[in-house]
């Protein structure tokens, strides 16, 4: 029998699951911010060592930061999710010192398949990148044994 949870229990349940293996997401120095079902805020400090050849922060970065928001929001349901692809539109530059904030937000879920965007602004509230992912949920795989999995009704 599966252990009874809200849906923000087990969307923060399910946070702590997915970052105890993500070491790309520890290794930006990202923090969580907030977390429920179906949506994820993180921030990251552009640091030095994230700027490309022309000392702006790489776009892979920021699409790095995108997708582990993405990557939080589709799995707060505890159901492995994994993403099927996403496109990105980097609209300005991030410097070293900015901190970028990425908020994810379910825009479709049904059947095994997802839509979710994902904002990336800086500290001025200034919009950074734009991102869409698209996800795609194993059938039958919890990412905790024991927990109620998939959207609550």
């Amino acid at each position: 029998m599966a252990a009874v949870l809200s849906p923000q229990a087990l969307a923060e349940a399910c946070r702590d699951a997915v970052l105890a293996r993500d070491h790309v997401t520890r290794g930006l120095g990202a923090r969580v911010l907030a977390v429920g079902p179906g949506t994820a805020t993180l921030a990251m400090a552009v640091r030095p060592d994230m700027l490309n050849g022309h000392a702006v922060c790489h776009g892979g970065v920021i699409a790095t930061l995108a997708d582990s928001a993405f990557a939080l929001a589709c799995n707060a349901y505890n159901e492995l999710t994994v993403a099927s692809g996403f496109d990105i539109h980097l609209l300005a530059p991030a410097q070293a010192g900015d901190t970028l904030t990425a908020v994810a937000s379910e825009f479709h879920r049904g059947g095994r398949t997802g839509v979710y965007d994902v904002a990336v602004r800086n500290q001025r509230d200034e919009a950074v990148a734009q991102f869409r992912g698209r996800s795609h949920t194993v059938q039958g795989r919890a990412l905790i044994d024991g927990l109620p999995v998939g959207k609550p009704r």
